[in-house]
């Protein structure tokens, strides 16, 4: 019932674009929070249509690719909510296009399996406890990924079609055009992500950083 955890670059190599055309699908809302400096966490499970229903870290860097069909406010803080229905401003479902406005590199890999360790990260996301610790039971063999990411702002956020490749309950979808003419910014900056970084690891009893 322990905490796993993989520990990678605290930064991107370089901070700038290219990176590989891989997004990972993600609630518009968090993305917001993220974008924010918020939230540093994106909470994993798996996709009804991944192979195995189970999610991997295919890539560490990435961009990050909102969604809006499952977006539910009860599902949310309260302080969050009326975020939900921001998001949806001049979006229909399914959409036609969607706005990439932010890329991710994910600097931990943390895996949970006991609801007692989910519960101490409740202050690090906007979701509310009871969404999280259901993602949790779902196949409760399998641990539930925090992935603490640094995120990067797109100087000049990209506007893309959406294809059919990209629809469906799974984690991960491959761009189809490169994203270019944009460079990345980070969110927060190198302290104030360490330092934000730092309370999530001691919330967990986390006492080093294994690499």
């Amino acid at each position: 019932m322990g905490i796993g955890l993989r520990s990678f670059s605290l930064e991107l190599h370089s901070p700038h674009l290219p990176i590989k055309e891989v997004a990972l699908k993600e609630w518009a809302v968090c993305i917001d929070a993220i974008a924010k400096g918020e939230q540093l966490v994106l909470i994993r499970k798996g996709g009804i249509t991944e192979e195995t229903r189970e999610f991997r870290l295919e890539e560490t860097s990435f961009y990050l690719y909102p969604t809006y069909e499952h977006q539910r406010s009860q599902l949310i803080k309260p302080q969050y909510q009326a975020r939900v229905e921001a998001t949806m401003q001049g979006v229909t479902v399914p959409p036609q296009e969607v706005v990439i406005t932010h890329a991710a590199h994910v600097v931990d890999d943390i895996t949970v399996l006991a609801e007692q360790d989910l519960k101490r990260l409740d202050p690090f996301h906007i979701m509310t406890h009871d969404y999280a610790a259901e993602r949790l039971q779902w196949r409760n063999d399998k641990p539930l990924h925090i992935l603490t990411v640094r995120a990067y702002k797109l100087t000049v956020p990209k506007t893309i079609p959406v294809a059919e490749g990209y629809l469906g309950c799974k984690s991960w979808i491959t761009l189809q055009q490169p994203i270019v003419d944009t460079d990345l910014e980070p969110v927060l900056s190198e302290a104030a992500f360490a330092a934000r970084r730092q309370l999530i690891f001691d919330a967990l009893g986390i006492t080093e950083h294994k690499k």
